[in-house]
């Protein structure tokens, strides 16, 4: 083979925010510790996950990603075409998420979040910042799409019956619990010198701190809620992650949620949002190679 072909080929802007939203994906479930979730130590609150799952899954996402992105530039604008576009390539990559996972659902939540992000992202890649880039996807996420299922998630469901605001509404909202939690606490802990991986432990804490996590709801009903906002709560108090007082009261939780069966999903798809978000805030505007 000629040496030239050996040279790596330069990706388009699509492919490479697809490449970032596997990134995040993967970069969440690895990890650790996190309470009562999927990660190097285990399977956490589950019996149908395992870490070699949530790999495949996310990279089974990649085409979805992608073609979101492509939808974004091709329309160049927020409407209901594009939604509609989205909506049904979200649809596609569920089933095929399903078809790689066996029927377990594995990141049904983070399609929602991270392709609002990545259609977000692609619309406008000059502007780059967070706040920026979740209005769009916001503006994107209020649009109904006339071709969805009517039939509600477990999510949802959950959401209706406690007055929780669920995924469709987080994103609505323009994801507050990563502009205004998580991604504040993730500069915090980097700027307190306490190491990336305990930094993205404190973001997801700091998430769970107030989210009405519709996973832990539908597994575990209020009191799994409670525990998890008030055990998080306490790491953060104790000194974060990265402190051995904090570190204990992580495994505290980690026990109390596990013996509630109670994991959160929610959170941790909000995690990958706010790794998303923080990936592309670093980029002076996406441009080719700017990853």
């Amino acid at each position: 083979m000629h040496a030239l072909n050996l040279q790596p080929k330069t990706l388009t802007l699509a492919e490479q925010l697809a490449d970032l939203a596997v990134d995040v994906l993967i970069d969440e479930a690895d990890l650790s510790p996190k309470p009562a979730l999927v990660d190097r130590r285990g399977n956490g609150a589950h019996t149908d996950l395992h870490l070699g799952l949530m790999h495949a899954s996310a990279l089974s996402l990649w085409p979805a990603f992608r073609e979101m992105a492509e939808a974004a530039i091709e329309f160049g604008q927020i409407g209901l075409p594009l939604r509609e576009a989205v909506g049904r390539i979200g649809r596609e990559g569920e089933q095929a998420m399903l078809a790689t996972t066996g029927g377990v659902n594995t990141h049904r939540g983070a399609i929602w979040a991270l392709g609002l992000l990545v259609t977000g992202a692609a619309l406008d890649p000059q502007s780059t910042g967070a706040s920026s880039v979740s209005l769009r996807a916001a503006r994107l996420a209020l649009l109904d799409d006339r071709h969805a299922p009517r039939p509600l998630s477990h999510g949802a469901q959950v959401a209706r019956r406690y007055g929780a605001r669920g995924a469709r509404e987080e994103a609505q909202l323009g994801f507050p619990a990563v502009i205004q939690r998580a991604l504040p606490q993730l500069k915090r802990s980097r700027a307190a010198g306490h190491g990336e991986q305990n930094a993205r432990l404190d973001a997801l804490l700091a998430i769970m701190t107030t989210l009405a996590d519709t996973c832990v709801l539908y597994r575990a009903g209020e009191q799994g809620l409670h525990t998890m906002q008030r055990g998080a709560q306490a790491v953060l108090d104790a000194g974060g992650s990265a402190s051995l007082a904090g570190r204990r009261r992580l495994h505290e939780l980690d026990e109390q949620l596990i013996a509630l069966n109670a994991s959160p999903g929610g959170a941790a798809d909000l995690l990958a949002a706010c790794l998303f978000v923080d990936r592309i805030e670093s980029c002076d505007g996406l441009t080719q190679g700017a990853f």
